[in-house]
């Protein structure tokens, strides 16, 4: 396939277009602000976004919209159904916004004479083979560099708005679980891999604090699985106050609804820190797999852990610049370089600028 370079003159804003992100939670949430600013830039255009079975149910309610739900368990029958699905239509420009070797065979059920992909520095696994235009190589947080597709298309994005679609039966509902009273301290301990969850002590040790200098309410969140039960109980053994237990309670719907009610959460590098960050809670987040500048809360990194440095020189033995943009260091005893104190001091500066709002 031939390439065009990214510094081609923009085209007309396109009247369809098909974006394709499949995983994960925090990135389908930057996606959606790509979808919000292209909404904005060309009210009437169409939009189809082929998106991961699970990750659809957090945009099930999201208006102007075509979602496509794909089962990536599905393999050759999945890419078959997704061919049937769009036999006959053709649209303006794809948005190739993942680079797994999935989503890039993927993208050949879809028809379309501009396909947008990312920059030879960050492609792997064959990305640039299903794509003819690239974004420029500017950017280093995900949402930004998201961003940078829409350029080909001349829309800049010149500010961020996510608009989650949360119903009014969801708030209903986390209201009934989390009714007002002190300010709460959310705990999601989980993230998709176990080599990136802080220690349950630590998380517990972090709580009595918020509890005994800041009169939070603790509440922990979480899914179903047995790992997230048995973080949940590990935390709940040491914490001195009495918590709010959560963990396996709500839907991926409800979730944004529940992370409203927080003053502020805290978890690793995970789709609810996102999520959070996108309805407007604060965020405690914990980064050392992981590198906060790329992949941290968007909006406000101020109360954010970042280890990720030192973990390239401790781990790896490089410096941080090295590593490929998006290299993770999940890697045992990697979290363990984020320190209890270093949390408490960023909860503490939390609350002294949040002070008013808490009265």
């Amino acid at each position: 396939m031939q390439h065009d370079t990214h510094n081609l003159q923009p085209l007309p804003t396109p009247r369809s277009v098909c974006l394709l992100r499949l995983s994960a939670l925090g990135d389908v949430t930057h996606a959606l602000s790509v979808v919000r600013t292209l909404q904005r830039a060309s009210p009437d255009i169409a939009i189809t976004w082929i998106i991961g079975e699970f990750e659809a149910r957090l945009l099930d309610r999201l208006d102007g919209v075509e979602l496509i739900r794909y089962d990536k368990r599905s393999g050759l029958r999945g890419w078959l159904d997704l061919r049937r699905q769009l036999a006959g239509r053709r649209f303006d420009a794809l948005l190739l916004m993942q680079m797994a070797l999935r989503a890039n065979l993927l993208s050949t059920a879809i028809r379309a004479p501009l396909r947008i992909g990312f920059d030879r520095a960050r492609s792997r696994e064959g990305h640039g083979l299903f794509v003819n235009r690239r974004i420029d190589g500017g950017g280093r947080h995900v949402l930004d560099v998201m961003a940078r597709f829409l350029r080909p298309l001349g829309v800049r994005q010149e500010h961020v708005e996510w608009r989650l679609p949360i119903g009014a039966d969801d708030r209903a509902w986390a209201r009934e679980r989390v009714p007002e009273g002190a300010p709460v301290l959310m705990i999601s301990p989980c993230s998709s891999h176990p080599l990136r969850d802080w220690r349950a002590e630590r998380y517990a040790e972090v709580a009595n604090h918020a509890a005994a200098h800041h009169g939070l309410r603790i509440a922990l969140i979480g899914g179903r699985s047995a790992r997230e039960r048995a973080m949940g109980d590990a935390i709940l053994a040491r914490v001195q106050s009495p918590a709010l237990d959560l963990i396996g309670q709500d839907t991926i719907r409800q979730l944004p609804a529940l992370l409203e009610r927080a003053h502020a959460l805290l978890g690793p590098d995970s789709g609810p820190v996102h999520i959070a960050n996108a309805v407007g809670t604060r965020v405690l987040g914990l980064y050392a797999c992981t590198d906060a500048e790329r992949s941290g809360p968007y909006s406000d990194r101020r109360y954010t852990v970042n280890r990720y440095a030192e973990a390239a020189r401790v781990f790896k033995g490089v410096e941080p610049g090295a590593l490929r943009w998006g290299q993770r260091i999940e890697q045992v005893g990697v979290m363990d370089l984020i320190e209890v104190d270093a949390v408490c001091a960023c909860l503490d500066r939390l609350v002294a600028d949040q002070a008013p709002s808490l009265r």
